[in-house]
């Protein structure tokens, strides 16, 4: 699909991952609506690529519904949905003490999974229900981790949420064939994103030395230059690939 007049949905994208994809969809010509809780961050990005700063709890669905209303509106129906809003949490499931407090596992569900999902359903009603471009009517990207494969101590909630998004790429793109929307995800490893700018230089050279090659962290350039492929490439459809440097998360 041509990104040129586009309209884009970007969840999360006022920062990291999310924010790059913003950027660079938006330097190909395509009308960008940053739907983010962050709303200074996402005036700021919105203004720089020309776009436009929607507030938006992906985990509601009166809020997303009244997001999507409004990006539909000024820009058009969304022909690119680029799920990236998400967080994490580093906990045992049996610490030391006790359990695992449930809420903190749902918190992690709630917006990981179920967020992406909520965007994702009202989403695609728009495109099936829109004419073809070309070929096909939209497409929808996940972002899931290398978590979803090896998750590591202390990532239960984290890597159900982000299994639970890989495991539904190519559930919704047998789904949605029939319309001619693609559903993709892509599975980044270790970037540095915002919750690693936090952490000491040790830290991060540390990460860095475990990945294979190129031994660095991730830029958010290279996942949004990733995000721009998938959507100028008809056959991608239903798989989650992985961007990560051939690292393989040890168990701690």
């Amino acid at each position: 699909m041509e990104l040129k007049n586009t309209p884009v949905l970007i969840t999360g994208g006022a920062s990291g991952l999310g924010e790059a994809t913003a950027i660079q969809l938006a330097s190909q010509g395509a009308r960008v609506a940053i739907l983010d809780i962050q709303m200074d961050k996402a005036r700021d990005v919105a203004e720089r690529v020309g776009g436009l700063a929607i507030e938006c709890d992906v985990t509601s669905a009166e809020s997303a519904q009244q997001a999507i209303s409004k990006a539909r509106d000024a820009h058009g129906v969304a022909r690119v949905l680029v799920n990236c809003a998400g967080t994490g949490t580093a906990k045992r499931v049996v610490g030391r003490d006790g359990p695992m407090p449930l809420e903190d596992f749902v918190k992690v569900i709630n917006l990981n999974l179920i967020g992406s999902f909520n965007v994702t359903r009202l989403a695609a009603a728009d495109m099936i229900a829109a004419e073809p471009v070309g070929e096909e009517r939209g497409v929808i990207l996940f972002t899931t981790s290398v978590a979803a494969y090896e998750g590591q101590i202390g990532q239960a909630a984290y890597s159900a949420s982000k299994g639970g998004l890989t495991s539904m790429t190519i559930q919704l793109a047998r789904e949605f064939a029939q319309f001619g929307v693609r559903v993709m995800a892509i599975a980044p490893g270790i970037f540095l994103t915002p919750l690693l700018y936090t952490a000491s230089p040790e830290v991060q050279e540390s990460l860095a030395a475990s990945i294979p090659f190129p031994q660095r962290l991730g830029d958010p350039s290279e996942f949004a230059g990733l995000v721009e492929h998938i959507v100028g490439n008809p056959y991608l459809n239903g798989e989650a690939i992985r961007l990560d440097g051939a690292v393989r998360l040890a168990p701690r």
